[in-house]
């Protein structure tokens, strides 16, 4: 059993597997490892995939609205070490190859389609069990989330999520951008290893208009794993020294690649007490799981740059905290 990440009194679905915020995980301490090979579903569980790809091509075949079948990973293992003197983490994340069929066949039926056992698949592989050591073909997904501050007008940017966006998180308040590890595009053709931070800054990118040109600066921040879902996710903060709120709506008018996967944008001060306000104030059932989590990160890391110091940058947050749920009654 893994404990659920809490915020102004809420117990989130997000457990918070690596990262306090004090300090980011170095790019070179993260290593990904990609195995060319594919998932394995039980036969039952592969019969049920079968039966999605069947009705998605009928569905494209009658010239009907269908998903689009694209090229992913699945998560075989996520280990934290730390170094020897310095006590850094140092994070491995082994993959394999999978796609989107793959990771409807388990999170359209997590809990609504009993196996001939009687059990659905949160009760065989989930419940009473630790969630990080479920089969590799219960964890076809991973997402990158990014927390974006400007740094001209000082704003962290929520976006919430179209209702035209399939999936569980539709129509609720999420990071600012966010993107699924996709072998067409995180995959590099040279050989060399996937890099969050690259997908990182293509979140920015496709999401919001944020290039490199801006100097964004982007850091990882942590893991956390999704229960209500069973998505795993990687946590950063980024910072556009550049940019601020009337200059990123000017671009969104000109064009941003992944448009439509956000309906609304909210620009809140980026310190702490407005930033944990503006969560306590939407209605906990508008939060994806994990958003909590990685916006209590982002505040974490701004406060300690701020103060210098790991705990002091800490206990602002917490004060805030405490000064929100007051003036609430929480």
């Amino acid at each position: 059993m893994r404990d659920r990440f809490t915020i102004v009194g809420r117990t989130t679905g997000c457990h918070l597997f690596e990262g306090d915020g004090t300090r980011p995980i170095d790019e070179e301490n993260v290593h990904v490892k990609h195995t060319p090979k594919r998932v394995q579903f039980p036969e039952e569980i592969a019969a049920w995939r079968r039966s999605i790809e069947a009705e998605e091509e009928r569905k494209e075949a009658g010239g009907l609205p269908h998903r689009w079948n694209n090229a992913r990973f699945a998560v075989d293992r996520v280990v934290v070490t730390r170094t020897h003197l310095s006590e850094e983490p140092v994070v491995s994340l082994a993959l394999r190859d999978a796609d989107y069929f793959d990771f409807l066949t388990t999170s359209l039926n997590l809990d609504s389609q009993p196996q001939r056992n009687g059990l659905t698949l949160r009760q065989q592989y989930l419940d009473g069990r630790d969630p990080v050591d479920a089969p590799s073909w219960m964890s076809c997904s991973f997402g990158v989330n990014v927390a974006l501050e400007t740094g001209r007008d000082g704003k962290m940017l929520f976006s919430r999520r179209s209702a035209q966006v399939a999936g569980p998180n539709s129509a609720r308040w999420n990071s600012s951008a966010n993107e699924g590890l996709a072998r067409q595009h995180d995959l590099p053709q040279d050989g060399s290893a996937i890099s969050l931070h690259a997908v990182a800054r293509r979140a920015l990118f496709e999401e919001l208009a944020v290039h490199d040109g801006d100097g964004a600066k982007v850091e990882l921040l942590g893991f956390g794993l999704d229960l209500v879902n069973h998505q795993w996710a990687a946590f950063f903060r980024a910072v556009a020294p550049g940019l601020d709120e009337p200059a990123l709506r000017l671009r969104w008018t000109r064009g941003v690649t992944d448009k439509w996967e956000h309906d609304r944008f909210e620009f809140v001060d980026a310190d702490p007490e407005a930033v944990l306000g503006f969560l306590a104030d939407e209605p906990e059932e508008r939060w994806t799981p994990c958003a909590p989590a990685l916006f209590y990160l982002a505040l974490v890391r701004g406060a300690v740059e701020r103060a210098g110091d790991d705990a002091a940058g800490r206990a602002a947050v917490e004060r805030a905290e405490r000064k929100v749920m007051t003036d609430r009654g929480l």
